[in-house]
């Protein structure tokens, strides 16, 4: 019905040429049609931006909308807006505007919609997607773990190097910086590839900060059912295992429901406690407030992975 750009956008000028007038926009806006991102950009509502996945793809496509409209400056999209785009998985991003960086030393500012870093840029910090100028991943993990606590940094720079992004180019990034660099050079110093979600990333960072022995990441098993890997191990008596909702979205088979893959991790438990195993499960819930620990120590004392 609307004339969409090469992003599935709304722009006010195109619908204008197609004979929209600005009152059938802005009704369409009134009753739900149309999702207002910054003025003149629109996108048509969809079910698609339902839940956590769907807020994830309209804010990607704001930080699009924002970046290819005229007020942005030319201004490569950065920190939270970047990650967006490269699709680097983040905890708790600040999504409240869209994020830019000037590329300038001074002059940053804060608007209804953005957010404008005055920050020195190098031709070797800013890349292309899909047509937008944005800051590298390895620039984005950067920005986004000096911006926050450590358990955002870690979740960062797990994400890079899954990423393959190259550890000492992060570390080299890091220099010479100095708001946040104390959060961000631990992050880097506990990052590891093999933490394969946000909710694995804050699980270590709660693990770390509550002074627990660390796990080996993602070891393998064979059991009668077939090979499993496990998030977290403690030897050869503990396994831990973060819940997340989309984990067993994630984990479908073709022609599985929820409710298959959910039986299936049951029988995986089983086979594995049948190995002399301990499992002990923890959920989104338990991370934001901050109970892993309390749930892991009991464990890792009984089983003398660590001392009372």
């Amino acid at each position: 019905m609307y004339p969409l750009d090469q992003y599935g956008l709304v722009r006010r000028q195109a619908a204008l040429a197609d004979d929209f007038s600005d009152h059938e926009l802005r009704a369409a806006v009134r009753s739900g049609d149309l999702i207002r991102l910054t003025p003149g950009v629109f996108v048509p509502r969809s079910d698609s931006f339902d839940g956590a996945r769907g807020a994830d793809r309209l804010y990607r496509l704001r930080s699009i909308a924002v970046a290819t409209s005229e007020p942005s400056g030319g201004y490569p999209l950065s920190h939270a807006s970047a990650a967006a785009i490269h699709d680097l998985p983040l905890l708790r991003p600040d999504r409240k505007r869209v994020h830019l960086t000037s590329g300038h030393g001074s002059g940053g500012n804060i608007t209804a919609d953005r957010h404008l870093h005055s920050s020195l840029l190098g031709a070797a910090d800013v890349t292309v997607v899909d047509g937008v100028s944005v800051t590298t991943l390895a620039r984005t993990a950067v920005d986004v773990a000096t911006s926050g606590r450590f358990a955002q940094a870690l979740t960062a720079f797990d994400s890079a190097l899954r990423a393959d992004v190259d550890r000492e180019l992060l570390a080299a990034a890091l220099t010479g910086r100095r708001y946040g660099v104390r959060a961000a050079r631990r992050g880097l110093q506990y990052a590891h590839k093999d933490a394969e979600s946000v909710g694995e990333s804050w699980s270590r960072a709660q693990m770390i900060d509550a002074g627990l022995p660390g796990p080996v990441l993602q070891r393998e098993f064979r059991c009668p059912s077939g090979k499993y890997r496990c998030d977290f191990c403690w030897g050869d008596r503990l396994i831990g295992e973060f819940d997340g909702a989309v984990k067993y979205g994630r984990l479908l088979r073709p022609g599985e429901s929820v409710s298959d893959a959910v039986l299936r991790e049951k029988r995986r438990e089983d086979e594995l406690r049948a190995l002399g195993f301990m499992v002990v499960r923890w959920t989104w819930d338990d991370l934001a407030k901050g109970a892993l620990p309390g749930l892991l120590r009991p464990w890792l004392v009984r089983l003398d992975l660590m001392a009372a």
